[in-house]
């Protein structure tokens, strides 16, 4: 018996004092060749588990941070998607970019997380990608932003400017060297209305 596949792995465990199981799969390869090919079919024939997928055996598992994104999802009324719709037909305030979002609750919080999505799935967006959730974070934390405008407002431009600010902030993007979600936040935040100051 050979281990073709994790050796060190396998030596580790064999050697911790609290392990006395190890899973394996059991292949039967009589010659070297056969378990070359093996060795090369283990390796390239994986198939990879999404964010997705890892999110909702999260969920499953009872998992507290997941369950406080999906509740912080729900409550702002967004849509996580098990995996990507057919065609990419997308219905409004539906996402699947669970990475940017457990980002965004990860170091913003439940309930802040909660007003930059619950923005993003009033305007009708579909699907809420990565560079929304990261440029409405952008603008509704960053001082120089944050207090100039009622989130309505921003909610009202992002809908009405729809791909067309998408565009312009591609272009923005590569003329000014800067991320696309920056470059989209600059494109909403240039046409959202503006509080009035406070006359001294």
């Amino acid at each position: 018996m050979k281990v073709l596949d994790g050796q060190h792995t396998a030596i580790a465990a064999a050697s911790h004092p609290h392990i006395d199981m190890i899973p394996v799969m059991i292949v039967e390869a009589a010659d070297t060749a056969a378990q070359a090919a093996a060795f090369v079919g283990q390796n390239t024939q994986r198939v990879a588990v999404t964010p997705l997928q890892v999110f909702f055996a999260e969920v499953t598992a009872g998992d507290d941070d997941a369950l406080d994104v999906l509740k912080t999802c729900e409550r702002a009324g967004v849509t996580v998607m098990r995996s990507p719709p057919s065609r990419a037909e997308f219905k409004p305030a539906e996402t699947i970019s669970i990475s940017a979002i457990k980002a965004l609750v990860d170091k913003r919080g439940v309930m802040k997380a909660r007003m930059v999505l619950e923005l993003l799935a009033k305007a009708n967006l579909a699907p809420i990608t990565a560079d929304h959730i990261k440029a409405a974070e952008y603008l509704m934390t960053e001082p120089e932003f944050c207090d100039q405008f009622e989130p309505e407002d921003l909610t009202r431009e992002i809908e009405t400017a729809g791909k067309a600010a998408e565009h312009e902030a591609k272009v923005f993007s590569v003329a000014q060297k800067v991320p696309v979600w920056r470059a989209l936040a600059v494109q909403w935040f240039r046409k959202t209305r503006k509080k009035r100051r406070q006359a001294a």
